[in-house]
């Protein structure tokens, strides 16, 4: 996925949830930041996304832009509705929100998670897949370790998954 592929999912969701504010909470949030993100980063084809407004809203477009439907056939990406719930964030996240905004996003704005927040929720999941991403936004310089550890430290969560997400943070940034 690219910025404009990531604009134009962001147009569509809008259309269809009614809602001019769509955040995007997964992988793809790292083109908010870095439209032009290493290939590693955008290889994943659907966006997590909810309407800011009107969460509950956010599993209407599986069926005209989610999996397998036309939109996803035709383009070759698509929506993933998701909740606010969804990701272990930071507190203050939402005033990190990087505003995606163009021409091309037809009057909406995507609300990209800030690539440390983003990290902060793969780092809280813990998947091997979510732990290779990140190892490649380490070494491409688009987080720091340093706002990693402020970040995980500001999560509301117990003490041990915060202990464990600081221990897989400081791998990310040791050589293998």
């Amino acid at each position: 996925m690219n910025r404009a592929q990531l604009e134009h999912v962001i147009r569509a969701a809008s259309s269809i949830a009614d809602d001019r504010e769509i955040v995007i909470l997964g992988s793809q949030a790292i083109l908010g930041r870095h439209p032009e993100a290493p290939p590693e980063l955008c290889v994943s084809h659907d966006v997590d996304l909810y309407p800011k407004n009107h969460p509950d809203r956010s599993e209407l477009g599986d069926g005209s832009i989610g999996e397998l439907s036309a939109f996803h056939e035709t383009f070759g990406y698509y929506a993933h509705g998701v909740g606010p719930e969804t990701a272990i964030l930071p507190s203050g996240w939402e005033s990190r929100l990087v505003r995606v905004e163009s021409r091309d996003t037809g009057g909406a704005v995507g609300l990209c998670l800030d690539p440390h927040d983003l990290a902060v929720s793969k780092l809280m999941a813990g998947r091997e897949k979510d732990l290779e991403y990140l190892r490649v936004a380490a070494q491409h310089g688009l987080v720091s370790l340093e706002t990693l550890l402020r970040s995980i430290d500001a999560t509301p969560v117990e003490p041990e998954r915060r202990d464990l997400a600081g221990v897989r943070a400081k791998s990310l940034f040791t050589p293998r």
